[in-house]
């Protein structure tokens, strides 16, 4: 493990880890107590004092979300909305663009289901087209494929940093720079590598970056984020606007805010916002690099130990791996080892061939078993799963 890292007091920190062996950490971490604290803190004045009189009471608070998630990613807060999830972040950016007909859309063959209907949407809507770059040999996109396929009409570059299955963290720094060198907007997804991994949307060089609170940040559920670069602000309008994002200065004229706020509406929940804030601090003070290379580590452990057992093959992909392991179990129905590793207190999910459609089909996958380790993890916890799923 990392020195860096006191994982005494990170599991006393986690109250989740007393109760279950949590490997589902893709779909939803275990909050920090810090984070639950501040949720119900907020949640208790609110109860005694009404909802807009607590906002203003905890207005530092609030605004602490902003600085909090800035600082996480190296950007400014003004460059930082606060929203729903990461879905809405992402299309508020996709569906805010300003496409036109035969413009064309270049993404890679791990890209998520709900970015790729997006790009279905738009297509059917506006005549837009869809290119999918192909993937190297190691199966993460490749990157000189992908550079040649960029052309006049080329609108939009969008990727998924880490997609939802098979291990992969994609070069997203050498696609920004591509994206960079043509001038031609960049849309990160980094809903599954905030939190994983250490992030810099400087050496990214995304115009956009969408996440959620909710997986490895370790923040609320119904919480996300979306970076929206001070210089790629005024390329889009948000889809949907309101009195917060925008002010109605005459019966037929408005003008939007000049910061980030505009892709935000007026009514959110501001105790898991404050949440939210807190899981940021939380992650920052730990140190993402040294958080990255645990989880990492652990990772790497764990896929060394299930390949080792009879009938297991893992099929993670990828120059460079992350806390994702997926695998199938000769004889064992996925779901049904899902719930029956779920009666003994250990959490994992299932992958399924609709999540990355594209890369599913081109592998031939079936649905498969997701472990998602994170840094809280122990070594015991990776043995006691490997054990566990070689007695099924």
């Amino acid at each position: 493990m990392s020195q860096a890292l006191d994982l005494t007091q990170i599991r006393f920190d986690t109250p989740g880890v007393k109760e279950k062996l949590h490997f589902n950490n893709a779909g939803a971490g275990l909050m920090p107590q810090a984070v639950l604290d501040a949720q119900l803190d907020y949640l208790q004045i609110e109860a005694l004092n009404g909802g807009y009189e607590t906002a203003a009471m905890m207005a530092d608070k609030i605004e602490n979300s902003y600085s909090a998630i800035a600082r996480m990613i190296s950007a400014k807060p003004d460059e930082i909305a606060v929203v729903e999830n990461a879905t809405v972040a992402w299309a508020q950016v996709f569906f805010g663009f300003p496409f036109k007909q035969g413009d064309r859309v270049l993404t890679a063959e791990s890209e998520y289901a709900s970015n790729y209907i997006a790009f279905l949407q738009v297509k059917k809507r506006l005549g837009i087209e869809i290119d999918v770059a192909p993937s190297d040999e190691s199966g993460q996109v490749d990157c000189e494929k992908l550079a040649a396929m960029i052309g006049p009409k080329t609108t939009m570059i969008c990727l998924s940093h880490i997609p939802t299955n098979g291990g992969l963290v994609q070069p997203a720094e050498k696609v920004g720079k591509i994206a960079q060198a043509h001038s031609i907007p960049y849309l990160l997804d980094a809903c599954q590598s905030v939190g994983q991994l250490h992030l810099d949307v400087e050496k990214l060089k995304c115009d956009f970056l969408s996440a959620t609170g909710r997986k490895y940040m370790r923040g609320p559920r119904g919480t996300g984020f979306l970076y929206v670069r001070r210089a790629a602000l005024d390329l889009l309008e948000p889809a949907v606007l309101d009195l917060h994002s925008a002010t109605w200065t005459g019966p037929d004229s408005y003008n939007m805010r000049n910061d980030a706020r505009r892709f935000e509406n007026w009514e959110n929940n501001l105790a898991a916002k404050v949440g939210l804030g807190v899981a940021a601090d939380y992650a920052y003070g730990l140190g993402t690099k040294a958080t990255e290379q645990r989880l990492v580590e652990l990772a790497t452990d764990l896929r060394n130990k299930l390949s080792a057992v009879k009938g297991i093959e893992v099929f993670d992909l990828g120059e460079h791996k992350g806390g994702i392991t997926t695998f199938t179990k000769v004889g064992s129905d996925p779901f049904e080892m899902m719930a029956t590793l779920r009666e003994q207190s250990i959490n994992t999910s299932v992958s399924d061939r609709e999540s990355t459609l594209l890369d599913a089909d081109r592998r031939g996958l079936e649905p498969m078993l997701r472990a998602s380790v994170h840094y809280y993890n122990s070594d015991e916890e990776v043995d006691r799963f490997v054990d566990a799923v070689e007695s099924l």
